[in-house]
């Protein structure tokens, strides 16, 4: 049967037009029910539907065997319930789906995944195309109410035609909503409907889960003095309208670190001094780290400078907002007028981008309370009040908690526990935390993404060989760490007839198993880029890809994607050809075994032969890059050995790097560049390319004052400039010093961040000395590697294009989705490195160790220790202590603690141990030893995990090519 739907929507010039589309009802749509034999069998169904005798929780409101029904709401807002093995047989009216992918896309997601997990029997019922459960819309009703009314009509549909199976018990379907005027009706309907607060804890056998109830009305959640602490957010369209008159700015709330009364917003758009500084409770009005808000400009004379104090919120009397305000008072220290910055307060929120937060319970002092307060383990989240029984149980443990409101009336937002993840402290809780705290997916791959794999035993056919050559006759060979089963690349090299040298570079083939759209696209590009953590990796795409079929292993065939050039003896490059390809590597080495090979006087097999030409090239090819004046900066990178049985660290070294290490890295990156000149000159519009913008020159102010105080020039004013000075900048008494001053010069580098040629016109690659520069060369794991490979794939004819593939919007989207997922990927393995680092040392008591001083502070100095490549901070100054007398001089620059000058790169010695007395918390301590400051004995604390994040902003980014 056919009809129409008629809706009004307004176009982007703003004119509003009527839409009216074919809308197609069937009688052939089943209900799910297993015992239902009134409707047509499910064919080709992913998920069981419902049960037959249906499992799950025993209720006291409903003993019986039952189905439950939510509305959008509950959908929305209780999805934490929802996906709770305990609750299963649950009907999911395609209205309501449809609600919920309008207003929130992560619960539909989440939602989606339900249904299609075979034991939670949840069903997704097409009301919207059945022809007994399809209504219009009637005259002057909205659409809230017409879409509450069609649930409600699927609801009795469903109670009517389960009535209607010839079997012993009917089983009764339950309505579940907050929404009390749709309870209302429904009660008079004849529905059993209930509240999902009344139905879960009605569940006798399962207390827990009230716990996980959110928080969707704030009555009888409000503090007892009721007292209003906040002013009232704006709504909506008016912010709307303030943005556009130019009276508000939109931006992303970034709240502080070091202190909870301070936050900026760094404004979206081209607007100039685009950070706003908030300070002030009132002003920071309920925001929350990374939400998007509206902010008003105060009146110049109210602007503030960003304050050097710390204040961490570690109050549990909610309602003391008086010393809150005498907190405030501590913030408005005298500054001279040029430190002032734009400040303003926040009147709206435009998006929230709440997310579930790791923390511990902070326990009540009042005995069998159920009200606590939780503390993310992230000290840019306020602290979170939730109602918990279990407060005995979790005290001590890492918990999940997700934000469901902040009253205004209330000092802390609402929330409510959503899973206990273990003992703090613990290897795999705090692994598990730091990969949910860096937004990590690391889920387990789908049964949707897994059915997308080949089946095995897989073999290569004649119809993928269509567009390849055959390369198995060369000698190929990969190198690798130790232990690697990802090879993505592997090389050879042989001397061709004419007398030129043949150079291929042979990548793993991974597009060839990844088709653009298919579930297992959809989740590689979701994860972005695979993340090495101490002793765990989280693979982008499934092991079977990622460890076998794309690993080019040796002695087995492989598809891969070659990239070959034809040199002189010189390694300049006379031709370029790309092609996909069949290899079979000859051997995997590791770099020791390669280096062994190429200076082993007796070995002369093909394999070394090839090993050594690449060499002689590579050491040519480096050279002329450097005199280009690409840059070769340091990084202290740290290497953990793991005891076999306990997997603790039992020894910390930083990572030696081999001739063949820089040989493989001159063959990626030639391969690189090739590829990245290839795609943009075929698609110029919409080539994804990485680029690596140079530095503002204040960036380097802190390199150049610390060379000048060892007597030595750093220039800057190019990189070949920078590089050459750095090459010369070199003290025989000192020999550690070059590597210290390219640590430094790490820190002033910009991020390298993939862009959409089409969308950008500075495509330079700074640190490379390269004008042109993308990633082809690790699609196992990294997805931008996988778009590379498509766009050359079809810029040869070897694969067709798709529509996606040539939107230079998407492409921008993606990148933008890349760089984020790099980012924390970047972030979550420096907290992997600062985690087991401190599990060494808590075994190690006391260590003494020379150190190098990296940066100087008005308070501390920020020291590298070489030996365990570990950076952390001694402070001068510690609570309850008497402060010495400090004298910071920002020019040479230097630091005298009572009568001791402390210079940047001064040798010093340091005693390292583990401060645990906060377990959320802990951190590597660090106390001068050498040379002696008089008086000053106190230990100095600073985690690892955190001293990177007190470097300024432009300090921090590291190069990452």
């Amino acid at each position: 049967m056919q009809t129409s739907r008629s809706f009004v929507k307004r176009t982007r010039a703003g004119a509003v037009v009527k839409v009216v589309r074919e809308h197609y009802l069937r009688d052939d749509i089943p209900c799910g029910a297993a015992a239902c034999r009134l409707c047509p069998p499910r064919t080709g169904a992913p998920a069981p539907g419902l049960e037959e005798r249906p499992g799950g929780a025993a209720s006291s409101l409903c003993p019986g065997p039952h189905y439950l029904l939510p509305d959008t709401n509950v959908l929305l807002h209780q999805i934490d319930i929802l996906e709770d093995p305990v609750i299963k047989n649950v009907i999911v009216l395609q209205t309501v789906l449809q609600e919920v992918r309008n207003r929130s896309i992560p619960v539909y997601k989440r939602i989606r995944d339900v249904i299609q997990t075979p034991e939670k029997h949840f069903y997704s019922f097409t009301n919207e195309h059945h022809r007994e459960t399809y209504i219009e819309q009637k005259k002057g009703e909205t659409s809230n109410d017409r879409n509450d009314r069609a649930i409600r009509v699927a609801v009795k549909w469903y109670s009517e035609h389960l009535k209607k199976i010839e079997d012993e018990g009917k089983i009764p379907v339950i309505f579940l909503t907050n929404d009390r005027i749709n309870k209302e009706k429904a009660l008079e309907e004849g529905i059993t409907a209930y509240t999902c607060e009344e139905y879960i804890k009605s569940l006798v056998a399962n207390p827990e889960l009230v716990d996980r109830l959110a928080c969707v009305s704030d009555e009888g959640k409000e503090i007892e003095s009721g007292k209003i602490i906040f002013p009232e957010h704006i709504p909506l369209s008016k912010l709307q309208q303030g943005i556009k008159s130019g009276n508000y700015l939109q931006g992303t709330y970034r709240a502080s670190r070091d202190n909870y009364l301070e936050a900026t917003v760094w404004v979206h758009g081209d607007v100039e001094g685009k950070e706003i500084i908030i300070q002030g409770l009132k002003h920071l009005n309920r925001a929350v780290h990374e939400d998007i808000v509206a902010v008003e400009l105060l009146p110049k004379g109210e602007w503030v400078a960003l304050s050097s104090v710390v204040l961490q919120d570690d109050g549990q009397n909610e309602d003391d907002i008086e010393t809150e305000e005498e907190k405030e008072n501590i913030l408005k220290t005298s500054v001279s007028k040029d430190m002032l910055r734009p400040t303003g307060k926040v009147v709206g929120i435009i998006k929230r981008n709440w997310r579930p937060l790791c923390g511990m319970l902070s326990k009540s002092e009042i005995k069998e309370a159920r009200r606590h307060l939780f503390t993310p383990a992230d000290r840019r989240i306020p602290r979170i009040r939730i109602e918990t029984r279990q407060a005995d149980k979790l005290e001590g443990q890492r918990i999940i908690v997700a934000i469901d409101g902040w009253p205004r009336n209330s000092r802390y937002p609402n929330g409510h526990f959503v899973k206990n993840l273990g003992s703090a402290g613990d290897k795999e809780t705090e692994t598990e935390v730091l990969l949910l705290e860096h937004d990590v997916p690391h889920q387990p791959f789908s049964q949707a993404v897994l059915s997308c794999l080949p089946k095995m035993p897989w073999s290569i056919t004649e119809q993928d060989m269509k567009h390849r050559e055959d390369l198995r006759h060369l000698c190929i060979c990969s190198v690798d760490p130790p232990g690697c089963t990802d090879i993505d690349d592997a090389l050879h090299c042989r001397e061709i007839e004419n007398g030129n040298i043949e150079v291929g570079v042979h990548i793993a083939d991974v597009s060839h198993f990844i088709r653009p759209g298919n579930a297992l696209d959809e989740e590689s590009v979701k994860r972005g880029t695979t993340v090495y953590l101490c002793e765990k990796r989280i693979d982008m795409v499934p092991e079977l890809l990622s460890s076998n079929l794309c690993s080019l292993r040796s002695d087995v065939d492989r598809l891969a994607f070659s990239c070959i050039w034809e040199m002189n003896h010189k390694a300049e490059i006379l031709k370029t050809r790309f092609t996909k390809s069949v290899i079979k590597s000859k051997a995997s080495l590791t770099y020791a075994e390669a280096q062994m090979r190429i200076d082993s006087a007796t070995m002369n097999d093909d394999i070394t032969t090839s090993l050594r030409k690449l060499n002689k090239l590579a050491k040519i090819m480096k050279k002329r890059r450097i005199d280009n004046g690409a840059l070769t900066l340091s990084s202290p990178e740290v290497r953990f050995h793991m005891d076999s049985e306990t997997h603790d660290p039992i020894d910390l070294q930083t990572k030696e790097l081999k001739e063949t290490n820089s040989m493989v890295e001159e063959f990626m990156l030639l391969a690189n560049i090739s590829v990245a000149q290839k795609i943009n000159s075929e698609f110029p519009e919409f080539a994804l390319l990485r680029k690596h913008p140079a530095p503002p020159p204040s960036n380097y102010d802190i390199l150049v004052k610390a060379a000048k105080s060892k007597n030595l020039e750093i220039k800057t004013d190019s990189a070949k400039a920078l590089a050459e000075s750095l090459d010369k900048a070199e003290s025989p008494t000192f020999p550690y010093l070059n590597t210290l001053l390219r640590i430094l010069a790490t820190r002033c580098m910009m991020q390298a961040v993939y862009f959409c040629s089409g969308m950008d016109n500075d495509f330079h690659h700074y640190g490379l000395a390269s004008p042109i520069y993308t990633h082809f060369t690790s699609p196992i794991r990294r997805y931008a590697d996988i778009i590379v490979h498509r766009l050359l794939a079809v810029a040869i004819g070897a694969d067709d294009t798709y529509p996606e593939l040539r939107d230079k919007h998407k492409i921008a989207d993606m990148c933008k989705n890349l760089n984020y997922r790099h980012k924390m990927a970047q972030y979550a393995q420096r907290a992997s490195v600062a985690f087991h680092t401190q599990l060494f040392f808590k075994s190690k008591g006391v260590v003494n160790e020379d150190a190098y001083i990296l940066f100087v502070r008005k308070n501390a100095i920020v020291v590298l220790i070489p030996k365990y490549g570990l950076e952390g901070t001694v402070f001068f100054e510690e609570k309850g202590k008497p402060t010495p007398r400090l004298d910071y001089n920002n020019e040479v620059p230097s630091l005298t603690v009572e009568d001791t000058t402390l210079c940047v790169f001064d040798k010093v010695k340091v005693n390292i141990m583990l401060d645990a007395s906060n377990i959320q918390h802990q951190k590597i301590q660090m106390v001068l030893v050498e040379p002696k400051i008089q008086g000053n004995d106190a230990p100095a604390n600073l985690s690892t995990e955190t001293s990177s994040n007190d470097e300024p902003e432009k300090k921090k980014r590291k190069l990452q090519k």
